[in-house]
């Protein structure tokens, strides 16, 4: 299978002022202009495929940014990413890349990957969680996997708060039985009806994300669908190529999210949003059913944030305290590129009244995680990390927020003891401060 490429490339150069790769490496092979000129020659058979073009292609952390900013309207992101389907039929992925593929593939298996992740990190000797790295993330700075998938936490329908309950907290055991009394506590009497796509970072890393989003759409008094067969949104899957894996997950998301009698269908990733909201749609053959269902999940698809953003008032928060700790934000590329969600984001923090916000002069800048990109390309994204770390200490911020899982897992897995920094969703922050009934 052979890339289209769009005709239309007028070699302005703008995608080199907004590539992250391009600004960090000052080399033309790395920037966006140049691989739709090499994905130009491919097709037209006067560059064979090779493991250096290979590198090429795989030399991008898919953020969309040169899609995004590009004046005649080229898609590079989909024509990289259909480049990187023919290049890994050709040469193949890592060792590494292929377990991950073959694990997210399908949800019981990475619920098998989880559970055996999970017992390594309990019985890895000191010395080599400290001196083994992936990519440039200590194991010991690895999060610790969830004890139980965060969806197996909760009931399949949540209906909205209505009495004083025995709150739970993010941070609260899982085996403590009283979030799931918390979940039954409500009435008749709801705002409206939402549904909640978790992905796999909430599902089973990040569950005090899925807490925090339950017990804030809960406060503002929307019932909450979590369809319980839900899967890997695939993103992974198809940044590596394997489209024919994809195809499986794709298909049950679609099918656990159709038809859905909901006001959104939300998100607490934007990467997750990414592909429920553009890649989906465009998946299928126009004729299939499936395409007409994906357009219709694509056009509920929002951001979580966002959609509190515009719900605000119908929280209400604790005194705020007499030093407020001092936070930042930090915008995913996806947020940035695909939702145009970041500056809302941003101005939701600004208005939280027990905090003070302090902007970084790099917020709108990619961290260098990229899916796999920091374990791919070590040296390259440890220098974009970095940059973006002595930023954050500059405005003497204690807490860092963002939005984006790998985000996440690449800065604080950088971050030393030192910094004084806690790298948070905002979502847990706000839960955090609400009022109790």
């Amino acid at each position: 299978m052979t890339p289209k490429v769009p005709p239309n490339c007028g070699k302005c150069g703008l995608c080199l002022n907004v590539c992250p790769v391009y600004k960090q490496m000052k080399e033309e092979q790395a920037s966006p202009r140049a691989r739709m000129q090499l994905i130009r020659a491919h097709k037209n058979q006067t560059i064979a495929s090779s493991p250096y073009l290979k590198e090429i292609m795989s030399k991008c952390l898919m953020c969309g940014s040169c899609t995004a900013n590009c004046p005649s309207g080229i898609d590079h992101y989909s024509a990289f990413m259909k480049m990187r389907e023919q290049m890994a039929e050709d040469h193949g992925e890592p060792a590494a890349v292929k377990s991950l593929i073959y694990l997210l593939a399908r949800d019981y298996r990475t619920r098998w990957g989880s559970t055996l992740a999970r017992t390594g990190q309990k019985l890895l000797p000191k010395k080599i969680a400290e001196s083994y790295k992936l990519g440039n993330i200590a194991l010991k700075n690895m999060p610790r996997l969830n004890a139980v998938p965060f969806r197996n936490t909760c009931e399949e329908i949540i209906l909205p708060d209505t009495q004083k309950p025995d709150r739970q907290k993010p941070d609260t055991p899982k085996t403590d039985t009283k979030w799931q009394n918390i979940q039954r506590q409500g009435s008749d009497k709801e705002t409206g009806t939402v549904a909640y796509f978790t992905g796999c970072a909430t599902n089973y890393i990040y569950d005090d994300v899925g807490l925090a989003t339950v017990g804030i759409l809960k406060r503002m008094g929307y019932k909450i669908i979590i369809p319980k067969n839900q899967t890997c949104c695939s993103i992974p899957l198809l940044f590596h190529g394997a489209k024919k894996q994809a195809q499986k997950n794709i298909e049950t998301n679609i099918e656990a999210l159709k038809g859905l009698k909901v006001d959104a269908i939300l998100v607490d990733c934007s990467t997750c949003g990414e592909a429920l909201k553009h890649i989906y749609p465009s998946f299928f053959n126009k004729n299939d059913p499936a395409s007409h269902h994906a357009i219709a999940i694509a056009q509920k698809i929002g951001d979580v944030l966002s959609f509190i953003d515009d719900h605000f008032d119908r929280l209400t928060f604790n005194a705020s305290p007499k030093e407020k700790p001092v936070v930042t934000y930090h915008a995913p590329c996806h947020s940035k590129n695909s939702f145009q969600s970041h500056t809302t984001i941003e101005n939701l923090i600004k208005k939280l009244p027990f905090v003070i916000y302090k902007k970084t002069c790099d917020t709108e800048e990619c961290c260098g995680g990229g899916g796999t990109f920091f374990y791919e390309f070590p040296k390259v994204s440890k220098e974009m990390t970095d940059k973006k770390i002595n930023n954050a200490k500059a405005i003497h911020a204690t807490q860092w927020l963002t939005d984006c899982p790998v985000c996440r897992m690449n800065l604080s897995g950088n971050l030393k003891k030192e910094d004084n920094l806690i790298i948070k969703h905002p979502l847990s922050l706000i839960y955090s401060a609400l009022k109790p009934l």
